[in-house]
């Protein structure tokens, strides 16, 4: 049995956590730059606010529900996930972290008929250690785990735990799916189902299988197995090594310094570098691009992109740091107001598999490797994020716009929660 643990509107609990006002009150988290909402409370939803909404256009009803809007505070969300996933595999050691707030539980060699109070010890768990709410769906497959998870969060009588354990749950539990809200139809293939009528997950399960493979391209197809109670979707599916890599980021505020935008293109190399030697792989070549605001028609506009082939394949921050600023200088433009930034990885190999130039030292290289080594150590068991990095590097907190963003509870000393204890007025008077 798979199951699959999902944090109840994650962003929001994670800032109840260290706010409890915040309990009771509709929240609403706001994207980067505070552009539109990215997650929502139940009490927030109620009031017909929905992700995606441009803050702009809903503020008037925020203002009038009292509904606290906050900036999105990714630091502290990554951290208190990682929270969560330890608490969870402290119980369940295989866990597959699917996102920042999900991951898929394999239960092989548990007894069946104990995983509904295994799954409520692991939620309470969760819940007494971190403060988040959890709900957990359990089945055969990894799809029909997500829409068991769903059905734990939507009803309480679950008590936060939801099975899909037999032939009768399963037709039921699909019966009552609508189409749209399975894991792997997307809003792509949804309007293919809206033609002929077909609106709920069980009419998809009960398709025969030459139907399904005239209707559906191959994940389609896969997704029907999955409902059918057929495991095909395997961890290295959701673990494919990613052939391209990008970092980019809308300003706060317009840049119009050379110097802040190659601070902030130093950050973005840094991030698309980590993310290279996470996955084991190598930069083949990158392209920078840089460009003004296309909704102020009163400022000129302006749009450039560089590309460059390295001479040999890296991960290495630094190398790539210095190509990309290379590209900036290639087509950075002064008097022009930049709104949006990026580094675009475009060719990724193996690591293993990079064919060395005749003319670079091995010695240097293998220098290198290990610098970048022990910086990704450094930093992945500090406290404080990216604690060493390149000169160059310009936190993000700098670069976005993030009036309404809450403390580093978890990560920055001088953001500690202050407790304020003052109970003198109700203590009896001393004799």
């Amino acid at each position: 049995m798979i199951g699959l643990i999902d944090c109840n509107n994650f962003f929001v609990s994670c800032e109840r956590v260290f706010n409890p006002r915040l309990r009771e009150r509709p929240v609403a988290v706001l994207s980067n730059n505070d552009g539109c909402i990215v997650a929502l409370s139940n009490e927030a939803k109620a009031l017909g606010l929905r992700r995606g909404n441009p803050y702009f256009k809903v503020k008037a009803i925020c203002d009038r529900n009292d509904v606290a809007v906050l900036s999105g505070n990714h630091r502290l969300y990554g951290d208190m996930s990682s929270r969560v996933m330890a608490v969870i595999a402290s119980v369940i050691p295989d866990i597959e972290v699917y996102s920042v707030d999900e991951a898929f539980l394999h239960f092989d060699g548990w007894p069946i008929a104990q995983l509904p109070e295994i799954g409520r010890e692991i939620v309470r768990r969760v819940r007494r250690a971190t403060g988040i709410p959890t709900s957990l769906g359990i089945a055969g497959t990894k799809t029909l785990a997500k829409i068991a998870a769903r059905f734990a969060k939507k009803y309480k009588g679950y008590r936060s735990v939801c099975m899909i354990a037999d032939e009768t749950s399963r037709r039921k539990a699909l019966e009552l799916t609508p189409i749209g809200d399975v894991w792997g139809i997307g809003r792509r293939l949804r309007p293919r189902f809206d033609n002929i009528g077909m609106t709920t997950a069980l009419q998809y399960a009960d398709m025969s299988a030459d139907e399904v493979g005239r209707f559906v391209n191959l994940i389609g197809q896969r997704t029907w197995r999955e409902l059918n109670g057929e495991a095909c979707i395997a961890g290295d599916v959701e673990d494919q090594v990613k052939k391209q890599m990008c970092c980019t980021r809308s300003f706060g505020s317009m840049l119009t310094d050379f110097e802040e935008l190659r601070q902030a293109i130093a950050l973005f190399s840094t991030i698309v570098s980590r993310k290279l030697r996470e996955q084991h792989s190598a930069a083949v070549s990158l392209s920078v691009f840089i460009h003004t605001n296309a909704h102020r028609e009163d400022l000129e506009q302006y749009f450039n992109s560089a590309h460059r082939r390295l001479s040999e394949a890296t991960n290495d921050t630094m190398v790539i740091s210095t190509m990309a600023t290379e590209c900036l200088k290639s087509i950075y433009r002064k008097g022009y107001r930049y709104k949006k930034a990026g580094v675009i990885i475009t060719e990724i190999v193996d690591e293993h598999a990079v064919r060395r130039s005749l003319f670079a030292d091995p010695a240097e290289r293998s220098r290198k490797h290990k610098l970048m080594e022990v910086l990704d150590t450094i930093n992945s068991e500090s406290i404080a994020h990216d604690t060493v990095h390149i000169a160059a590097y310009q936190p993000v907190e700098t670069l976005v716009k993030g009036e309404r963003r809450s403390r580093l509870y978890s990560s920055k000393f001088s953001d500690i929660i202050t407790v304020n204890c003052n109970n003198s007025a109700h203590l009896p008077e001393r004799q």
